[in-house]
């Protein structure tokens, strides 16, 4: 956002990014709180796409949460007859069944500073899904991030 400018009411924002990939194109915006983290940091700028392939365990989804309707940005868990269930990476609890009606859009990239970053959307979306959804992504995730602290510094810093 310009210096100075205002933040759009969630309501609003989410009916400008529907708006706006109703028309098939794009949504690129900075992501803000801790929800996601580490695969997405509070700043760093996704870009939404309309969901136009099958929708998957490990996606990364933007969405109206099924309790108060605010947009949220987090990951398929788990499908089922009535929705997808959807997680944030750094969450304690799933935000409940979530149906089709109600995902805004599906996450194509995410960039830090600048750099686009790979890890979270390829195939390892997949095994970053089942460990939310037995809350063992959590526990493993930081340790293993301070033990190969050069690694992660070169991908996420």
């Amino acid at each position: 956002m310009a210096e100075g400018g205002k933040a759009l009411p969630n309501s609003s924002f989410s009916e400008l990014m529907i708006a706006v990939l109703e028309k098939g194109k794009p949504f690129r915006f900075q992501a803000a709180g801790a929800s996601m983290s580490p695969f997405i940091r509070s700043g760093d700028i996704i870009t939404i796409t309309p969901v136009s392939a099958r929708i998957r365990p490990g996606d990364v989804l933007a969405f109206r949460q099924p309790e108060g309707d605010k947009l949220a940005v987090h990951r398929v868990i788990s499908l089922g007859r009535k929705g997808f269930l959807l997680k944030g990476d750094n969450g304690c609890h799933a935000d409940g069944r979530v149906n089709r009606e109600r995902i805004i859009g599906r996450v194509t990239r995410v960039e830090h500073r600048g750099r686009e970053v790979r890890i979270g959307l390829g195939f390892e979306r997949i095994l970053i899904a089942a460990l939310s959804r037995l809350r063992l992504l959590r526990p493993l995730v930081f340790p293993v991030r301070w033990l190969l602290r050069p690694v992660y510094r070169r991908f996420f810093a």
